[in-house]
Formats: C-alpha cells, structure tokens, sequence
C-alpha cells in the first residue's frame, strides 16, 4: 500500500523494466529491474527495485532514465517515462486496494453481523 516515509511518497509498483539509464557521472547502462516502488519526493522521483544484474536493491531516478521497456508486454517507453511511472504505480496501489477490500470481504462471516477491522 501507499506510505509516506519522511518527506517521500511511496507507492507500489510491479513490474520487469530494462531501463537505459544514465548515471551522476554520464555513463550510461542498460539495467533489469524488478521494481517494488516509486518514491515521489522534494524534486526527485525514483524507482526502486531489485537489480537483477547487481543482485540488490537500487533506486533509479526516473529523470535520468532514457528509455524503459515493459519486459513482460514489450512496451517501450522513450518519452514522458515520469508520467509512465506514475500511471503504473497507481493502477498497482489500485488493484492491491481493491484486493484488500475483496480479501476483507471473504473474511466477514455471513448473517452474524460481523465486520472486518
């Protein structure tokens, strides 16, 4: 679910992106994320995940990703990737909203009037 960890917004995001990123020093790399969350802060976005090259955690800043293709539909993505980002992260905390509610609702125990907490 969403969070707010200090002056960070934090959502869930799911997903296999191949990014071409450019680092602080303007090296680029082409790296394989399984991505876990995208964190909105003061002038800063990043995407965090699991680099499956590095075998670690590591956030990218979406402003220095250059290209990110979806590797489970193959979507490419070149422009307005922030935008992309977002999208995804609320359509992730969307459907785990509503898992939540559908699990809640599974739980309640018919004609005792009984509510989940």
């Amino acid at each position: 679910m969403e969070r707010q960890d200090g002056a960070w917004r934090v959502l869930p995001i799911e997903g296999r992106f191949e990014l071409v990123y450019e680092d602080g020093n303007g090296a680029w790399s082409v790296r394989r994320l399984q991505a876990h969350e995208l964190k909105i802060g003061p002038g800063r976005v990043l995407v965090g995940g699991t680099d499956r090259d590095r075998d670690g955690y590591r956030g990218f800043r979406a402003d220095r990703i250059h290209r990110l293709t979806d590797r489970d539909t193959g979507e490419r993505v070149e422009r307005n990737i922030l935008d992309w980002l977002t999208r995804r992260a609320e359509g992730t905390r969307r459907a785990r909203a509503a898992a939540l509610r559908r699990a809640a609702r599974e739980i309640r125990q018919p004609g005792d009037g009984s509510r989940a907490a």
